[in-house]
């Protein structure tokens, strides 16, 4: 049975409302949980149940994103028809990335979670290890299990020596630049809002570049990637500390907010996720945006103005600095107390093998983690992102692997959308931002200064 963590190991949370509500949370989620299982209205058997007598075919349950549960449908299939005495069975999230996040740790903070498998967000696995959620798998697929993949990919999967997940996706974030409007993408941020401003001036777009600015986890996405092209870091992997009041951090902020002020993007895009970003650019109303490799068959199957007028590159930096895309792929990871881990395992294998990802490659525009595959002539005429998503998954930006990721992710958002919705300049903006990030880490540190709360991850 899996034992319930320590209110400790999760570090520390700092106030009795605040653990109030998690264990509200934890109730709701549990029961949100059973309500979605296969054939609602049973109850099933978690991972922390005592194992029943084997009555049937062993069941392995995975929690998903609702996007990501759909678009593995057929390979789930494949799995149940030719491996007999193993069920594999998907609970069907949230489709918001935070909201499943809160569901699957309310349910496994009860120490009762009904799925075997759990679908996670490279950022992510630095809070669920500290808070001992996982097993490894090393004992199972073996030290050198990343070595085939692409360098990008090998990222976020371990931490401590060990190796905590498997990757089924080598997403980054591109640029999608419009093949009717320019000859070849911008070579820097200068560029980008030269052409954008000159489209603008003729008449030819109405905005130049769109991208995700509403507060939440695509806004802390973008963030990375734009401190990464000007020079700055948003983590210190050294001193496990944040530094986002450098001046070359301050340039960074002052970029996304002269992009609106100067017209460049919408004010509106202060409360755009992707998918509203998505909908504009596909809409005709742009030159430039910035979205996730999904984006490129949504505008394909769309049908509107730009479809077949769209080319995507790597993210672009700020002249003489190195651009690259948020890392935000997700793998799966074993439940620590499931009662069935060698089917489970069999289930990851096959999940993020190459099979499936050439699949999730062709009909999704998944980003593949497997370096054969991009070698792979019938799938680079299948899925003509191949090529630029390789270039991407070359350098791509990790968040700050820390188990206080979701904290210091929550209060950049919140800063720098202010920034953008004109509740302060740059420089106030990312100071508040470094102030609150440091009083975030040394509060969820240990009583003798343990940094456990930031250490950066060890990755395979």
């Amino acid at each position: 049975m899996a034992a319930r963590p320590p209110f400790s190991s999760l570090r520390r949370w700092r106030s009795l409302p605040r653990l109030l509500t998690l264990a509200v949370l934890a109730l709701l989620s549990a029961a949100a949980l059973l309500v979605m299982l296969p054939g609602s209205g049973q109850s099933g058997s978690g991972p922390s149940s005592p194992p029943a007598a084997p009555t049937g075919p062993v069941p392995v349950r995975v929690l998903m994103p609702a996007p990501l549960a759909d678009a593995v449908a057929a390979p789930v299939a494949q799995f149940n028809a030719s491996t007999p005495g193993v069920v594999l069975e998907v609970i069907r999230g949230p489709l918001d990335t935070e909201t499943i996040s809160d569901l699957a740790t309310g349910s496994l903070l009860l120490g009762e979670a009904p799925f075997d498998l759990l679908l996670v967000d490279v950022s992510w696995l630095p809070r669920y290890v500290a808070a001992d959620w996982f097993e490894p798998l090393e004992r199972w697929l073996g030290p050198e299990s990343l070595a085939a993949m692409e360098p990008g990919a090998r990222l976020g999967n371990g931490l401590d020596g060990h190796l905590w997940r498997m990757p089924l996706t080598g997403d980054t974030g591109l640029l999608y630049w419009r093949t009717d409007l320019m000859e070849r993408p911008p070579r820097d941020t200068d560029e980008l809002v030269a052409i954008s401003r000159d489209l603008q001036r003729r008449g030819k777009v109405r905005w130049g570049y769109l991208w995700q600015g509403r507060q939440y986890e695509g806004l802390s996405c973008v963030m990375v990637e734009v401190l990464q092209g000007f020079g700055a870091h948003w983590w210190n992997g050294s001193t496990a500390r944040t530094e986002l009041d450098s001046p070359e951090a301050v340039a960074a902020a002052k970029w996304l907010a002269d992009l609106l002020q100067d017209g460049v993007s919408p004010q509106a895009v202060a409360s755009y996720a992707e998918n509203d970003a998505l909908q504009s650019f596909a809409a005709g109303d742009a030159a430039f945006l910035r979205n996730w490799p999904y984006a490129w068959r949504e505008i394909e199957k769309g049908g509107g103005p730009v479809k077949g007028k769209v080319g995507v590159t790597a993210m672009v930096g700020a002249p003489g600095e190195q651009g690259g895309g948020t890392l935000g792929t997700w793998g799966l990871s074993l439940i620590k107390g499931s009662p069935h881990p060698e089917e489970a395992v069999a289930a990851i294998r096959w999940l993020t093998g190459p099979i499936v990802q050439r699949q999730l490659a062709i009909e999704q525009g998944y980003a593949p983690t497997w370096s054969t595959l991009y070698d792979d002539p019938e799938l680079q005429r299948r899925a003509p992102l191949l090529a630029v998503q390789r270039q991407a998954l070359q350098h791509p930006q990790l968040r700050p692997p820390t188990p206080a990721y979701a904290q210091l992710s929550d209060l950049l958002a919140r800063q720098v959308n202010g920034m953008l919705t004109g509740q302060g300049g740059p420089g106030p903006t990312m100071a508040a931002a470094q102030r609150q990030s440091l009083q975030v880490l040394r509060s969820l540190a240990g009583p003798a200064g343990d940094t456990a709360a930031g250490r950066p991850a060890v990755d395979r």
